[in-house]
């Protein structure tokens, strides 16, 4: 059974950063990519960040781009979001997925999903 699942959410002030941890079970995340993507109250699920085959490749969306950085351990199959300079507009909850292929924002290509783990920015 693959499992996923997110650690690292919490609150924060403006400025501030978080670390948020995926660990994956069952799957080695070496291959195909594994994703970053968050939901806030009323929206749609977006994505933001991604970790593409042995980590060598990232794409970030263009709102985060310059303060996260996605990055990767696969000795310990864990990925990792570090999220700086944060913003009241990254409130949400962040969710880690894995997907078999190379694209990264698409989340119908994404296999399997973790719990998510709260982000909360305040102002």
């Amino acid at each position: 059974q693959v499992q996923l699942v997110e650690s690292g959410g919490g609150l924060v002030q403006a400025g501030g950063s978080l670390r948020l941890s995926c660990v994956v079970s069952g799957r080695t995340i070496s291959t195909g990519a594994m994703g970053w993507f968050r939901q806030a109250p009323g929206k749609d699920r977006e994505f933001v960040a991604a970790s593409i085959w042995s980590g060598s490749t990232t794409d970030y969306a263009d709102s985060v781009k310059g303060r996260f950085t996605v990055s990767r351990d696969n000795t310990k199959n864990t990925v990792y979001l570090q999220m700086n300079s944060l913003e009241p507009e990254d409130t949400a909850v962040y969710y880690c997925a894995a997907t078999a292929y190379g694209a990264t924002r698409r989340l119908n290509l994404y296999d399997y999903w973790g719990q998510g783990t709260q982000v909360t920015v305040s102002s």
